[in-house]
């Protein structure tokens, strides 16, 4: 037996406006709406439909995932797939353990769509968010003719994960960035503050090196270098009217600074690699310079913007008629820069720094503020 019951009909699109859905997948409930539960516990059914048993969907795959949308289909037996005129797809993120009868409107689970030809694609950045794990299950539906639906039992719950930014994505984000960048201002050294136990340690343990690490979870939430990337963090922002760098610092009371062309010149790469902000006016960049063809640079590669060392909006490296380098930093923005070879402490000086630690400018695992709207794209959150 088939189970009956009515499901709010609702008009909204699930395909995102800057990219239409081609499968045309209509009715997504934005409300919390309670089909059934997964157990199929018929007894709570107010009505019961006498009719064949709708087929439930099996084999589930999902393919062609991206930060925002994948692909769907399942196999199904052929009898009576024709009576099938729906399909209800409960998604959930795999921390929900158990599916809620009430969730936030943020946070639609259910999807009514159509019954489209297989595989369906499912896209919208407001209920995806990237690198993120989902569960989903499927019901085959018949819609009656008074308006009700029978349904299948549920699917198999199948997970999986989406992805990160693509490049398409990061040249949004970098096309976003470019606006908001300012003039440029002179800087001679890349420096990077820690606590003085941080140089002792490098200096006893590391035979002198700063070594990479991995990159934190902060800045944008479909960040591809975000606990994969290895690499070394630098600031290079100058106070205008002094033209060195400020004294305070959230990160420590001592600071490593070193000449900007032994980081920087023409064996490096620079790549684009996030733009962000903390729920705060002033907005940050994360770049990334690489020397050309290190295990970073292979890794940017394949997935960052390369920039122009000699003309982009953010940091600038020009060689003069002599050969001297110059280099330009942008006034609007802070810039992080990342470093992915070791540094040897050597190449620099370490010294303490005369201003305050400032922790409240800390980015550490900082979370972007979803809803700015100077720094953030229309995919998945």
């Amino acid at each position: 037996r088939a189970r009956k019951m009515e499901v709010p009909r609702v008009g909204h699109s699930i395909s995102s406006p800057t990219s239409p859905c081609e499968d045309m997948i209509k009715n997504l409930s934005l409300d919390a709406i309670q089909l059934c539960d997964r157990e199929g516990n018929k007894s709570q059914d107010s009505g019961i439909a006498e009719m064949e048993e709708l087929p439930v969907p099996q084999h589930i795959k999902i393919t062609n995932i991206t930060c925002d949308s994948f692909k769907i289909c399942w196999d199904m037996d052929a009898p009576v797939k024709e009576r099938i005129t729906h399909y209800f797809i409960d998604l959930n993120k795999k921390e929900n353990k158990h599916a809620n009868k009430f969730k936030h409107k943020d946070v639609p689970t259910k999807l009514v769509a159509k019954a489209v030809p297989l595989p369906m694609t499912v896209r919208g950045h407001w209920f995806l968010s990237p690198r993120t794990e989902y569960t989903v299950a499927v019901q085959t539906a018949s819609k009656q003719g008074d308006g009700d639906y029978a349904v299948s039992e549920w699917s198999e719950v199948v997970e999986f994960c989406t992805a990160d930014y693509s490049t398409v994505h990061l040249t949004q984000l970098l096309e976003k960035a470019e606006v908001t960048a300012g003039r440029m201002l002179p800087l001679s050294v890349f420096y990077r503050n820690q606590h003085k136990e941080y140089f002792d340690h490098v200096r006893h343990a590391q035979n002198n090196k700063m070594v990479p690490s991995v990159k934190d979870n902060s800045g944008s939430h479909g960040s591809p270098i975000s606990g994969k990337l290895e690499g070394i963090f630098f600031s290079c922002n100058t106070e205008f009217n002094t033209g060195e760098p400020p004294q305070d610092s959230p990160y420590g009371r001592y600071r490593f600074h070193v000449p900007a062309e032994v980081l920087f010149n023409g064996d490096t790469n620079l790549y684009f690699a996030d733009f962000y902000c903390m729920y705060t006016a002033y907005h940050y960049v994360i770049l990334v310079l690489a020397p050309r063809g290190s295990p970073g640079d292979e890794f940017c590669r394949q997935r960052l913007p390369l920039l122009d060392a000699t003309n982009n909006r953010f940091l600038t490296c020009v060689a003069s008629e002599d050969g001297r380098l110059t280099f330009h930093h942008a006034q609007d923005l802070i810039l992080e820069v990342i470093y992915t070879d070791p540094v040897d402490l050597s190449m620099g000086t370490v010294a303490e720094i005369s201003g305050h630690q400032l922790m409240s400018l800390s980015t550490v695992n900082a979370k972007k503020d979803p809803s700015c709207k100077t720094c953030n794209i229309s995919v998945g959150r």
